[in-house]
């Protein structure tokens, strides 16, 4: 990701009038390290997939103690559509059930933001349906 990506996520939430929490920390490649990282429960976290869907790409967002059946490198994708990234969001069912809050990698390895998944929900706008499955 770039230094644009998080100044945008930052400066909306900001806007947004969002309380969140920014946490700087070493490049985390892996949803157990950014929760030992920021200090949270794995299930907190947010996973920012970028899928493709026919001809088009598509954000989805599953909480961290779940996965996507299928291969795919850990990065830094936050859980944020337009305006943020340009690609339609989704997000799993699960996503701010179990945790009130969200963490999340916000466009960089070693910087995650932490906020209420109430506000999350009504900064990003996912369409939400479930696609994930526990973990093992």
């Amino acid at each position: 990701m770039s230094d644009r990506v998080l100044a945008t996520l930052r400066q909306t939430l900001l806007a947004a009038g969002v309380p969140f929490k920014e946490v700087a920390h070493a490049p985390t490649y892996t949803s157990e390290d950014s929760a030992r990282a920021r200090g949270e429960p794995l299930g907190v976290g947010a996973k920012a997939l970028l899928l493709r869907t026919d001809d088009t790409f598509r954000l989805f967002v599953l909480p961290a103690d779940r996965k996507l059946d299928s291969d795919l490198v850990p990065g830094s994708v936050p859980p944020f559509g337009a305006p943020i990234l340009p690609f339609e969001l989704f997000a799993d069912s699960a996503i701010g059930t179990c945790h009130d809050r969200i963490a999340f990698n916000a466009g960089s390895l070693n910087v995650s933001f932490i906020m209420a998944a109430a506000d999350w929900e009504t900064i990003a706008q996912p369409k939400r349906f479930p696609f994930g499955k526990e973990q093992d």
